[in-house]
């Protein structure tokens, strides 16, 4: 039950709202039927690549270049995966999850999610071209140091044990 207290909690929610609200009724299940269409859209390919990604890649070639002991290497490599990558950011926690599985160290999943999120290279050419080269070079470095210091300042909060037991938590 605590697993999907969220959900539940979103569509009690909702249902009071569209009880004392009937007219919007039909433009909330119209949106919320639409938006599930994507994300069921989404899902099942990159649920099949990571499957492909966990059965081709060994574990040990993944611990090597973006594990715990990859320094500056895996950072940079974390970086640009999260900057490559296509798709919404709800789509960077699966794999996440799969990169924590296949020993990737903590502070570089934190990265790849950070720059998922705020680094994408198609934002970057729009940001050039919108607001120009100066501006964009700016903000991209500016996340690129706050990336950093938000996975050093979360992994530093977490502790060893609560590095551990999060670690323990994926790999087994």
């Amino acid at each position: 039950m605590n697993r999907f207290s969220g959900i539940l909690a979103t569509v009690t929610l909702s249902g009071f709202y569209l009880a004392f609200n009937s007219g919007r009724a039909v433009p909330f299940f119209t949106l919320a039927g639409a938006n599930f269409l994507v994300v069921l859209s989404i899902l099942p390919p990159v649920f099949i690549l990571l499957g492909l990604f966990d059965a081709w890649v060994p574990r040990e070639r993944v611990t090597a270049l973006i594990g715990e002991k990859s320094g500056i290497v895996g950072a940079g490599l974390s970086i640009f995966l999260g900057s490559f990558a296509a798709g919404p950011l709800y789509l960077a926690f699966p794999i996440a999850e799969t990169l924590l599985k296949k020993g990737t160290g903590l502070f570089n999943v934190f990265l790849f999610v950070g720059a998922w999120s705020t680094m994408k290279i198609p934002m970057l050419l729009f940001e050039i071209q919108s607001l120009g080269l100066r501006f964009a070079l700016v903000r991209y470095a500016m996340s690129a140091l706050g990336i950093f210091w938000i996975a050093w300042a979360v992994e530093k909060r977490l502790g060893v044990k609560g590095r551990t037991d999060l670690s323990e938590r994926f790999r087994s």
